[in-house]
């Protein structure tokens, strides 16, 4: 892998700055000192800064007073309540609150990439627009900036994400054309019987026996609902009923969760879903009710823009460490997707395991943490993304 350029000085700072804010995790919404930390390193830069967009949310902007195409470059912010339960000299100083996820180190990709490009930036046309959204954990935080306006005054014309992988080892950059993570969809069922005692299940209506078979029906879904070559999930993740061994339950709760990769199944299965609980429940003489919920849209790269990345990312790391099947690809949801919904763009994944180390542990777990040399190669693939895009007016993407 060739080596990434970047001085020591400034691979401290980066190191520096994504440790103190792996110190100081927030949660969605919350990330107040987060803000402040992000904000007084980017108006020492220059920018003009917008603070508070859906709550905790920072936008700056550098106009290189050349006409051109606006780039939009995101991080994500907020963290998990999780307990951290490594053995660093940077763990979090929140109880409860841990960056299980990379934010920390997203946030500090784009801060040290906001330093390097504010330098270059007289060499440049068009404008720079840095996005450091909130509440991506479920919050759904950038459909609230984009609903405030985070994609106009100047309308961006392309978007950019990096996500740190610890499902890659550091060195390899995963790039998808197309759906790159799925789509979030979150269920409660209420299924209700009629309860009774547990010697005399003629005159009951069993609601645990009922629930057992929506959840064995709901997995016709996927196996029978989806065409083979589309990729979709439901999972049960919850089950709730009765209290006493000889009572025979009235109600039952399910809870659980629905991934899709392709848009169109994600508008139809909603639908199916309902269908399939409903008679299930009716055909045993129970009722159903649902609470059917959309956290989040598919997250699809846009192909042009997508190859750009490949080309950039391949001039960091070389091509042989371009990842582009499905070791590139989950079914976990991601927020970037509104963004891409509305802009043409790329969500790609920077490779942070390192086995060696022992940085191995997935994401969201309380061990979680990556190789910092992951770090540099984001800042300059981001980099480098920047200057060819605002170089040549973005034609060349």
């Amino acid at each position: 892998m060739p080596i990434v350029d970047i001085s020591p000085l400034d691979k401290n700072e980066l190191i520096a700055n994504r440790r103190w804010l792996h110190q100081n995790p927030e949660l969605k919404f919350q990330e107040h000192k987060s803000s402040k930390f992000i904000v007084e390193k980017l108006v020492g830069l220059g920018y003009q800064v917008q603070t508070n967009i859906a709550q905790t949310g920072v936008v700056a902007v550098i106009n290189t007073n050349r006409p051109g195409p606006t780039l939009m470059l995101r991080a994500d912010m907020d963290a998990l309540p999780v307990k951290e339960e490594n053995s660093t000299n940077y763990i979090s100083n929140n109880t409860g609150v841990m960056h299980a996820c990379g934010h920390d180190g997203h946030m500090a990709m784009l801060l040290s990439t906001a330093k390097q490009l504010a330098q270059i930036a007289p060499q440049l046309s068009g404008t720079l627009k840095l996005v450091f959204q909130p509440g991506e954990e479920g919050g759904n935080g950038a459909l609230r900036m984009i609903e405030q306006g985070v994609l106009e005054s100047p309308k961006v014309d392309a978007a950019f994400g990096i996500h740190l992988w610890n499902g890659l080892p550091v060195g390899q950059v995963g790039v998808i054309n197309g759906p790159v993570m799925a789509s979030v969809d979150e269920f409660y069922i209420t299924v209700k019987g009629r309860g009774g005692h547990g010697a005399m299940p003629h005159q009951t209506v069993d609601a645990i026996l009922a629930a057992c078979h929506i959840v064995t029906a709901l997995q016709t879904i996927v196996s029978r609902n989806v065409n083979p070559l589309d990729s979709a999930v439901v999972t049960i993740g919850s089950f709730h009923a009765g209290e006493a061994f000889n009572v025979i339950a009235e109600q039952a709760y399910l809870r659980g969760t629905v991934r899709t990769f392709s848009r169109e199944l994600y508008d139809q299965i909603p639908d199916i879903f309902h269908r399939v609980a409903t008679n299930t429940a009716a055909a045993l003489g129970a009722e159903c009710t649902i609470k059917y919920e959309r956290l989040g849209p598919p997250t699809i790269n846009d192909p042009v823009m997508a190859d750009f990345v490949r080309q950039i990312a391949s001039e960091v790391v070389g091509k042989e460490n371009i990842i582009s099947d499905d070791r590139a690809r989950t079914m976990a949801g991601e927020d970037m997707a509104y963004f891409l919904a509305k802009v043409p763009g790329c969500f790609f994944f920077v490779g942070s395991q390192n086995e060696s180390r022992g940085l191995i542990h997935p994401h969201h777990s309380p061990f979680f943490d990556f190789d910092e040399e992951a770090l540099p190669i984001g800042v300059e693939i981001f980099k480098r993304i920047t200057t060819r895009f605002l170089e040549n007016g973005g034609k060349q993407a």
